[in-house]
């Protein structure tokens, strides 16, 4: 098994389309990046911690490889906007790749280089560091999608990332 931190906006939109990709063993949402030990969702959302949120993404690299993670995560949120998705706003919302080994920093850059800009008119913004400290997020915020599909947020925000994810990558989805 491998791991991978990414960021893409709300750590539930990330989990929600992770969750459901062939291969990935688990999705974890969390923080990293910042310099509080031990931050509250509270204490992130007012952007005094520097955190960003993630999702810490378990995966079988001999089902899926960090190409095809990394190529999901560019083209499922917006790697083109510095510090928002969407109406999400603030610097824990920022796009990002915290990586684990020099030859998982290698393949970020690669994909970050050649893929990406296929995807995007924009420059991409996302930021690409060795994973610090990693903090699970508090138990409300794991599998948030699945146990909250009515939420407002889920319905409007969620579903049509998900339904993207799901259109776009088909073949890939978990059976």
């Amino acid at each position: 098994m491998e791991k991978i931190t990414v960021g893409a906006g709300c750590f539930w939109c990330v989990e929600a389309v992770f969750q459901e990709l062939n291969g990935v063993q688990s999705v974890v949402s969390g923080y990293t990046a910042g310099h509080t030990e031990n931050p509250t969702y509270k204490e992130v959302c007012s952007g005094s911690t520097g955190h960003n949120e993630v999702a810490q993404i378990t995966f079988d690299s001999t089902v899926i490889s960090l190409q095809e993670v990394l190529e999901v995560f560019f083209s499922t949120h917006d790697p083109t906007t510095l510090n928002r998705q969407g109406y999400d706003v603030g610097t824990q919302y920022r796009s990002g790749i915290y990586y684990n080994s020099d030859a998982q920093k290698a393949i970020a850059e690669q994909v970050k280089k050649d893929f990406a800009p296929t995807l995007y008119d924009a420059p991409i913004v996302t930021e690409i560091e060795k994973l610090g400290p990693f903090y699970v997020a508090e138990a409300y915020h794991q599998n948030y999608y699945t146990l909250n599909p009515n939420y407002g947020y889920c319905k409007a925000v969620i579903n049509p990332k998900v339904n993207k994810f799901r259109k776009l990558y088909r073949e890939k989805l978990k059976k």
